[in-house]
Parts: C-alpha cells; structure tokens; sequence
C-alpha cells in the first residue's frame, strides 16, 4: 500500500510540475536567438541566459562551448534547444575547470540551477566523448566532466532532447525539488577500441520529487541510478540498452555519512544486454557509512539476455569474510519485486545477498517469470527476511 501512495503522489507532483514549467514557457516576454560563432560560445549563451526570457538555439546551429557554464540562479528560463551544443573536447582545460561535485569526485561541464526552467526543443547535447574514452583507457584518474548537472533547481522540465556521448555520467540531478525529464534520448558509442565507462544516464543526488519518463538510453552504466538521500522518485517507461540497471545506490560507501532512498518507483521498464535489471546495493567493512533504503518498487520489468535480472547487493565490492564480519550499515526494508519477466544471460536470474544481522526486511517477491540460459533457472539469497510466496522460488534464506 505504501509503494503505491508513493507512486501516486509523484504523479501528481509531476503533472502539476509540468503545467507550471509550460505556463511559464507561454508567458515569457523576451527571446534571444544565438547564432555560431569562430569561437568560444560559451559567453554568449550566458549573456542570453541572463537577459532574455527564452533562448533558441536554432536547427542547424552547433554552439561551440569552450569554458563551463554557470548558469545558477535562473528564473522563469526557457531554452529552446532545436540545435546542437557541442563541448569542445579539450581535456586540458576541462579537467582543470569544469565544476567540482564533492560527491564521488565528479566535475560537469554546465550548472543549471534556479526556479521555473525548461530545456526543450528536440535539438541536441553533444558531450564529445570519444577523446575522453580514448584518455581514459590509460589514464583511469583522469577527471571526465558530466554533460548537464542541475543544481539547486526548482520546477524544471527538460524534455524532447538527444544526448549523446557524454564523458561520463550524463545529467545529475543535485539538490532538487519538483524535476521532469520526458522524451529523452542517451546514446554513449566508443568508435574505437576502448570503451565507454561511468555514463550513467541519470544520478540522482539529494533531490525530491523527479520523474523520469518515455525515454530510450543507450548506454555502458547504470541507466538510472538512486543516490544517496534520493525521495519521492517516479521511473517509467524507459528503454535501457547496454546499461549496469536500475540501481539504489551504491550507498553506505563514505565513513560518518548516513544515506537515506527512499519512496521510488521505477516501472514499465525494458532492460536488455545489461549487467543488472532491478539492483540495490551497498557497502559492508571495517570503515563505511550506513542508512536506509526504504519502500522501493520495481514493477512490470522486461528482460533480455541480462546477466543479473534482479539483485539486492548488501556486501557491494566487499569481501565475503569482510562482510560477515563488518556487516553493512545500510538496512534495507520494504522491497518490491513486481512482475520481472524474460531472460537472463546465466542460469541464476536473481540474488538477494545481504549482510548477516535481519539487514533487510519484508523482501517481496511477486510475478516472476523469468528463464535463465541453457534450460537452466536458479535463484540464490542469504541472510533474507522474505516476504508473500518469494519462498516458493528462492527457497529457505541461509539467516545468521
């Protein structure tokens, strides 16, 4: 019952977000058109931003940004994005200047923060990835720059956009309230022999209240990713492809840090050539933080040819005897596992591994069907409260 108040109260949020943004859109009063130049556009796509009500990138213009973009601070902006921004590739630079994020030591290279912001216009996020692929396959300390990073928003929708080779990771949603992507489109490809890594389509950090809707997103990392003090988080109707999952988490990884997700949903989801579907996961040792994952449902997930369909991950790159003997912090309660369908790329199709210690509670397991390769299905868990019939597919739970 709870899962689906949750679910209930994001949508609404989440429409009401969208007639507030789009009211906003019709009532501007002052546009400026950006044209390319020889050089840098970086400055006069912040001038724009900061004068005018609306600002259109036209189709078959390519901005050429050079330096990073702040644009914090915001009120009632429209971008109407029907071209293409494009950030130069100069590793040098961007390494040393794009915006720090404290958080797992990222930098992005656009801040976008405020109240009452749309992004829209069909056009197109161009991040230049390849010469960081390529630089990273051997330098892996190499600081790689998100494409978009919203900071501090409220009420923003970005929608109707294409974004394409990011970095890293692509959008980070950091320190919101009231957020919508809709109709958006991720594609990270490596033309050479080195891969892409770490281009998580979404990270949510410290945020409440985000929907992310009808998009495809092609990618080699997670496709959503809930990270700590994430609440009120609606996912649906997304087409992931060569993606890490959907995942909480990770969390619990920093020593003295408690870290809450709580109330998300992600459904109608199609998950295909991934790592992982539907994932939770955390850290377990000797020197970590803890917290609390709390009333999480994964609903009406297709699978094909998916290494891990369904997995909770209660000891994340922690040994088995490190686990065991510093169990994770994080408790873990309140889990829906709601009608996972197709197939995995193995035999097991589903792991619930926690922490010794009743760590995570009322697991609930409903509308399996799901086949693993070769004629073979399996599913293994350990240390596992489960609630409903999840006994009848995962057996009796090894409990300390």
């Amino acid at each position: 019952m709870r899962s689906h108040i949750a679910l209930l109260s994001v949508l609404v949020y989440s429409a009401v977000l969208e007639a507030n943004v789009l009211k906003s859109k019709r009532v501007t009063e002052a546009s400026c058109e950006l044209t390319a130049s020889s050089g840098d556009d970086a400055p006069q796509f912040l001038a724009a931003a900061a004068s005018c009500d609306t600002v259109i990138i036209p189709a078959g213009t390519t901005l050429n940004i050079e330096t990073r973009l702040d644009m914090t601070g915001m009120s009632n902006l429209n971008i109407d994005l029907q071209g293409t921004i494009r950030f130069n590739p100069d590793l040098d630079y961007w390494s040393g200047n794009g915006f720090p994020i404290t958080f797992q030591d990222q930098i992005t290279f656009w801040l976008l923060g405020g109240e009452n912001i749309v992004l829209s216009g069909g056009g197109t996020l161009d991040g230049a990835g390849q010469a960081w692929y390529d630089a990273f396959a051997s330098n892996s300390s190499l600081l790689r720059p998100i494409i978009l990073t919203l900071n501090e928003a409220t009420n923003v929708l970005v929608e109707d956009i294409q974004m394409i080779n990011s970095p890293e990771w692509f959008n980070l949603v950091n320190e919101c309230q009231n957020v919508t992507f809709n109709n958006i489109t991720i594609t990270a490809k490596s033309t050479s022999d080195n891969f892409i890594s770490n281009t998580d389509g979404w990270d949510i950090y410290r945020s409440d209240m985000v929907t992310i809707k009808n998009s495809i997103i092609n990618n080699g990392d997670d496709c959503v990713s809930f990270k700590p003090n994430s609440t009120n988080i609606l996912v649906s109707d997304l087409n992931c492809n060569g993606s890490h999952g959907i995942s909480v988490g990770s969390l619990g990884q920093f020593s003295g840090v408690f870290d809450i997700v709580q109330n998300v949903t992600a459904v109608n989801i199609q998950m295909a050539n991934a790592e992982n579907g539907a994932r939770i996961k955390a850290f377990a040792g000797d020197d970590v933080g803890s917290g609390t994952v709390q009333n999480i449902t994964f609903q009406n997930f297709v699978v094909s040819n998916v290494d891990s369909p369904v997995v909770i991950d209660q000891c994340y790159e922690t040994s088995a005897d490190d686990c065991e003997e510093f169990p994770s912090n994080v408790f873990i309660q309140d889990i829906f596992f709601n009608n996972i369908s197709g197939t995995g790329s193995g035999s097991q199709v589903a792991s619930l591994d926690c922490s010794p210690g009743s760590r995570c509670t009322d697991i609930n397991v409903n509308g399996f069907d799901l086949s693993g390769s070769d004629g073979k299905t399996t599913y293994e868990c350990q240390n596992v409260v489960l609630a409903g019939n999840a006994a009848s597919l995962f057996g009796t739970c090894t409990t300390t």
